[in-house]
């Protein structure tokens, strides 16, 4: 997503918050502003749902005490199959979250996708890495700033357990498959615990596996020509990630720690293996820097909220490559795309834009942002202060969640659903050929 921000499935949606939104738009909307636009409440919607939803709604206070409007951000769980319908049918909201690059390209194609502000382009330029603007600019038009970011690939693990087992955190793959049998061993259980349950977007984690072992086996060329669709998924440089991916996710021994067998990982909630890590019934989970939010939500085996820190309940450690030292770093994100021109709509996106939007969200908990001016110090735990460093560091390759930016039909279609097959049961080359045919489509 990946769902890529994918945290927006994190918790169940809350209604409460928006509704009082809502109502405090009705209550101003249609009162002038003393500048000719009389439109006081600015519609917002997208994929992020829960609390997620309520703390992106809070973050826009000090902005509506300081200018008077009014900002209304709805989550829709089915954001990714309604937006596109919603717009080209006349019912676009004044802005939309859009947490993939393939999917905000499908909007940008309709031709209801405004051109992004100057005062948005500029603030673009000044704030983020020419590669985050890259995924918001199509045919040399800029059209979607980002908004938040996430770091993918890590493996989350309790470090009170590592230090019970006597074992350290490994630098290359076969350390950490080597860490794999020896916890396998020390326990009599498996290791791994995994859930691609996600609604409509089921399987989605099990593409963030694969992306990672492309980056690891084949490097970020591959991964650059396999995303431009000029290495297809039946390559031999695909195949040999997913069996890779296999190695771990197929093996009865090493999954699914908490929940029962192979098969379980399409029926547990991607979310719901931080609870399982927590309580220490699972050793390792692969997910991306946003699961921090979910431990949050969950209680150790004390019954205490879990200390995510280096030497606390819960950590995570970066999926490491074949070879100590050599590694490349995914991600994912969303972006703002804008559908109104009115004064009211081009502040907020402006504020988006912003380090002050950046600050008051971060500050909010469970979430970072790629944005270099905005202070990684407010981030809610050492391990997101370190993410966001990492992501706001110049020295850092990122690539981009390789789903995200893949056509719709096969990043958030063919390649969902064939992680989904693959867990299953059916084959390794059917599935390859099943994600490939959806390019066809």
């Amino acid at each position: 997503m990946a769902l890529s921000q994918r945290y927006r499935l994190l918790a169940p949606v809350a209604v409460l918050g928006a509704a009082a939104l809502m109502l405090a738009g009705c209550a101003e909307g249609g009162s002038g502003d003393g500048g000719g636009d009389a439109k006081k409440t600015v519609r917002i919607s997208g994929g992020i749902t829960g609390g997620e939803a309520d703390a992106l709604n809070k973050s826009f206070d000090q902005f509506t005490k300081d200018t008077g409007i009014t900002v209304e951000y709805v989550g829709d769980k089915s954001f990714e199959g309604n937006i596109v319908t919603k717009v080209t049918g006349g019912d676009a909201p004044d802005i939309a979250v859009v947490p993939q690059p393939g999917l905000l390209k499908t909007l940008v194609d309709t031709g209801k996708v405004l051109k992004a502000p100057e005062a948005v382009e500029t603030a673009v330029d000044e704030n983020w890495s020419p590669d985050w603007k890259k995924y918001g600019t199509f045919d040399d038009t800029f059209y979607a700033a980002p908004m938040l970011a996430n770091l993918k690939g890590y493996v989350w693990y309790s470090p009170k357990q590592f230090a019970e087992w006597g074992v350290e955190v490994p630098k290359t793959w076969d350390e950490m498959i080597a860490l794999t049998d020896k916890i396998v061993e020390t326990t009599g259980k498996p290791a791994w615990c995994a859930g691609f349950a996600s609604e409509a977007a089921s399987g989605w984690p099990g593409t963030d596996w694969v992306e990672d072992l492309v980056l690891r086996q084949s490097g970020a060329d591959v991964y650059d020509q396999w995303v431009a669709g000029d290495v297809k998924f039946t390559d031999p440089e695909i195949k040999k990630a997913f069996d890779a991916v296999g190695e771990i996710l197929l093996n009865p021994d090493y999954v699914n720690a908490g929940y029962g067998d192979v098969k379980s990982i399409n029926a547990t909630a991607f979310g719901d293996v931080a609870a399982a890590v927590a309580s220490g019934d699972c050793a390792l989970t692969h997910q991306a820097s946003f699961l921090s939010a979910n431990f949050l939500d969950v209680k150790t085996a004390d019954g205490n909220t879990p200390e995510v820190a280096p030497e606390g309940d819960v950590y995570a450690f970066i999926m490491p490559g074949y070879t100590e030292g050599e590694l490349q770093i995914e991600g994912g994100g969303e972006f703002v795309a804008g559908f109104s021109d009115d004064e009211s709509t081009q502040k907020v996106l402006e504020f988006m834009a912003s380090p002050e939007f950046a600050d008051a969200r971060v500050e909010l908990g469970g979430v970072i942002s790629a944005n270099k001016k905005a202070d990684p110090n407010l981030a809610s735990s050492e391990f997101l202060k370190e993410a966001m460093t990492t992501l706001q560091d110049d020295s850092t390759v990122l690539r981009f969640d390789a789903s995200d930016l893949m056509p719709a039909t096969v990043g958030q279609g063919s390649f969902w659903k064939g992680m989904v097959d693959w867990i299953d049961g059916k084959d390794t080359e059917s599935v390859l050929s099943d994600i490939q045919a959806g390019y066809e489509n």
